[in-house]
C-alpha cells in the first residue's frame, strides 16, 4: 500500500480528525522538532514541552497549511521559533544554555565540525528564507534524495540540487563570518549526521494524545508556549509584510537599524526588452538599479540571473543583491561565491541593474549600490582554507586544444573545457566545490579537458567528495588538490556607513 505524503494526512485530520492519520504526522517528524528543541534548551523536559507545543499548533492549523507548505520545513521553523520565545522569557541566555549542553554531550560520539556548528546552526537556518531552509530541513535533516526534495519543492531534480547547493553555501558564509572557516562538505556531513536524533521513548504517543484535543488537556506550561509561539509567529508574518520592497540592513555588533529603499518600479526600455546589449553601447548614458520587473524575471526556481557584459558596462536581469555587489566590485562575468565575506546581513531581494557609462561604469555602480541598497564592499587578502591546484606527476598529461573556440562547462558530476588553461580549471574547481582554488601549477597552455568526479547512479552529491577528485585529477591528468591555510583575495561586504 503506498503510503501517504504529509499533506495527504494533513487533510485526513483536518477533514475527519483521523487520530492514525495525526499519530503518523507526529510520528514522521518528532525527531526533527525534538532535537531542534533541544539543541535550544539543552534541557530534554523544557524540548519536550516545546516539541508538544508545536503539534498542539500543527493540529490547530491543519486545515490552513496548503500544498505549498513544506510540512517538514513549517515545523522545523515553528519549534524554532517557540524554543527562542522560550527561551528569551524563561529561561537563561540561549548561548550558555548551549554551552551546557555541548558540554553535556562531550562524552557521546562527535566530530568536531558538528561540536563547533550545533551552537549556532539553528541561528543560522533562521537567517535563510524559507525555500532555501526548506531545502536544508529536507535534505540534510531528513536525509531525502534530490529526486524527493524535488517532488516536494515542485522542481525538476537540477534545480533541487541547485537550490540545496546554494542555501548550503550561504550556511558557510554564515559560520565563516564567526571564525569557522569549514568546507560546505564538512558542513553538510555534520548536519546531516547529527541533526537529528530519535526523540525519548513514548513522547510521540503522549504528544498525539494532547495534541489531539488541541492543546485542551495541556498543562499551563505548554499553553504558555503555544500562546507565545502564536504571537511570535503572527508577528514573524506581519514582519514579512511590512519589509516587502525594502531592505533592512543591521550594521554588524550594532543594534542600529538603516532603512534603504529603492525607488519604485517604472518603466526602463532596458527592463521590457529582451537581453539586448545594444542598449549598452547608445545613450542615454547613466546608472540604475530597480526591482525586478515581474514574476517571470523572478523565478523560485533558485537560479541566478541574466547578463550582459560589454567593454566595462553590464545590464542584469533577475540579479541578487550579493551577485550585484560581486559584479559592481569585479565587474566581470565570472565569479565566486566562496570568495565573499559578508559582515552584514545579506538582502534578499533581487533587482535588475543597468550601467553604460563610457568610462568609471565600475565606480558609478558601486556608487548607486552605497547609496539605494546600502553596502559597500572592498577586496582584502584574508587567510583561509583553500585548495591548492598542483602538478604531482610532471609533465603534466592534459591534452593540448587545438580548438579555434573556448568553452567551459560544470554539473552534472562533470568539469569539462574547451581551449581553457589551468586559471580556468582552478575557477571551476572552486566554484563546483565552494572552496577557494589556488593555481600553483605554473602550466601556461591551454588544454581540452573533461573529468568526471561522479560515475555512480542518481544525481551527484551537492559537494564532491575532496580525496575521490583529487584522485580523478591526477590518474588523468597528474594534477592533485591540496588542503591547506593560505592567503586568499576575497571580497569583503560592509553596511554602507
Amino acid at each position: 500500500m503506498t503510503e501517504l505524503d504529509d499533506h495527504e494526512l494533513l487533510a485526513a485530520y483536518a477533514r475527519t480528525e483521523s487520530e492514525p492519520a495525526f499519530a503518523t504526522l507526529v510520528a514522521r517528524h518528532v525527531n526533527l522538532v525534538h532535537s531542534a528543541a533541544l539543541r535550544f534548551t539543552g534541557n530534554p523536559h523544557h524540548a519536550g514541552e516545546i516539541t508538544q507545543a508545536v503539534f498542539i499548533l500543527l493540529a490547530r492549523k491543519a486545515g490552513g497549511l496548503g500544498r505549498h507548505v513544506v510540512v517538514s520545513g513549517w515545523l522545523y521553523q515553528t519549534a524554532r521559533l517557540t524554543a527562542a520565545n522560550f527561551i528569551k522569557g524563561e529561561i537563561r541566555r540561549q548561548s550558555r544554555e548551549q554551552e551546557a549542553y555541548m558540554q553535556s554531550t562531550l562524552n557521546e560520539p562527535a566530530d568536531a565540525a558538528w561540536q563547533q556548528i550545533a551552537p549556532l546552526l539553528d541561528e543560522a537556518m533562521g537567517g535563510l528564507g524559507a525555500a532555501d531552509r526548506n531545502a536544508l530541513v529536507l535534505r540534510y535533516f531528513e536525509n531525502k534524495s534530490a529526486a524527493e526534495i524535488a517532488t516536494t519543492l515542485r522542481l525538476n531534480e537540477a534545480t533541487a540540487h541547485k537550490r540545496v547547493s546554494r542555501a548550503l553555501e550561504k550556511l558557510r558564509k554564515f559560520f565563516t563570518k564567526r571564525g569557522l572557516t569549514l568546507s560546505a562538505l564538512t558542513i553538510a556531513t555534520a548536519v546531516s549526521a547529527n541533526s537529528v536524533s530519535a526523540a525519548p521513548a513514548g513522547l510521540a504517543t503522549t504528544i498525539t494524545t494532547v495534541a489531539l484535543t488541541k492543546g485542551a488537556t495541556a498543562g499551563a506550561s505548554t499553553l504558555t508556549l503555544v500562546k507565545g509561539a502564536l504571537k511570535l509567529m503572527a508577528w514573524t508574518k506581519a514582519k514579512t509584510i511590512l519589509i516587502t520592497g525594502t531592505v533592512l540592513l543591521v550594521a554588524a555588533g550594532t543594534t542600529t537599524v538603516t532603512v534603504h529603499t529603492v525607488e519604485r518600479h517604472r518603466d526602463a526600455a532596458w527592463q521590457l526588452g529582451k537581453m539586448n546589449g545594444e542598449y549598452l553601447n547608445k545613450p542615454p548614458y547613466r546608472t540604475e538599479i530597480l526591482p525586478t520587473r515581474s514574476a517571470e524575471r523572478r523565478p523560485e526556481d533558485g537560479t541566478g540571473g541574466r547578463y550582459e557584459f560589454r567593454d566595462g558596462r553590464v545590464l542584469a536581469i533577475n540579479a541578487s543583491v550579493d551577485e550585484m555587489v560581486r559584479v559592481a566590485y569585479l565587474m566581470a562575468g565570472s565569479y565566486s561565491e566562496c570568495r565573499t565575506i559578508w559582515n552584514t546581513t545579506v538582502p534578499t531581494n533581487h533587482y535588475d541593474f543597468f550601467c553604460n557609462l563610457p568610462a568609471g561604469a565600475k565606480t558609478a555602480l558601486q556608487q548607486e549600490i552605497a547609496k539605494k541598497i546600502g553596502l559597500t564592499a572592498r577586496m582584502e587578502t584574508v587567510t583561509t582554507n583553500v585548495w591548492l591546484l598542483k602538478v604531482k606527476y610532471a609533465p603534466a598529461s592534459l591534452k593540448p586544444s587545438v580548438a579555434q573556440l573556448s568553452s567551459s562547462d560544470e554539473g552534472n558530476g562533470q568539469i569539462s573545457a574547451v581551449k581553457a588553461g589551468a586559471d580556468v580549471l582552478a575557477q571551476q574547481l572552486e566554484d563546483t566545490c565552494h572552496i577557494p582554488v589556488i593555481n600553483q601549477t605554473g602550466l601556461t597552455n591551454v588544454f581540452d579537458y573533461k573529468f568526471r568526479w561522479y560515475t555512480g547512479r542518481g544525481e551527484a552529491p551537492a559537494v564532491p567528495d575532496w580525496a575521490a577528485l583529487s584522485e580523478i585529477l591526477t590518474r588523468q591528468a597528474g594534477l592533485e588538490l591540496v588542503p591547506a591555510t593560505a592567503p586568499a583575495e576575497m571580497l569583503v561586504v560592509d553596511a554602507a556607513k
